[in-house]
């Protein structure tokens, strides 16, 4: 049974930085596809990142350039540096994969 776990959400100031993590059991993590998606509050769930075993990324253009994916495949967690946080930025995060969601860490960007 695959579990994801999200931890690393909080509160901070426009600009500031966070970085999220999502442990991963029950999976053969080097091998799968991990994604970070997001839920403001109104909106649907959209994609904001993914990282193949492979190390290959994806990102959704309003996080080009602000937010990194990376994985530690000794570990089986898969993170989310993000940096020049907006407010537009405040959204409940959630990993994904296998068809399976975490339960989400929420991230809020004051102004």
């Amino acid at each position: 049974q695959v579990q994801l776990v999200e931890s690393g959400g909080g509160l901070v100031q426009t600009g500031g930085s966070l970085r999220l993590s999502c442990a991963a059991s029950g999976i053969s993590f080097n091998f799968n596809t991990m994604g970070w998606y997001r839920q403001a509050r109104g909106n649907q769930r959209e994609l904001v990142a993914t990282i193949t075993g492979g190390g290959n990324t994806n990102y959704a253009d309003s996080v080009k350039g602000r937010f990194t994916i990376s994985r530690d495949n000794a570990k089986n967690t898969v993170y989310l540096q993000m940096n020049s946080l907006k407010p537009e930025d405040t959204a409940v995060y959630y990993c994904f994969a296998r068809s399976t969601w975490g339960p989400g860490t929420q991230v809020t960007v004051s102004s």
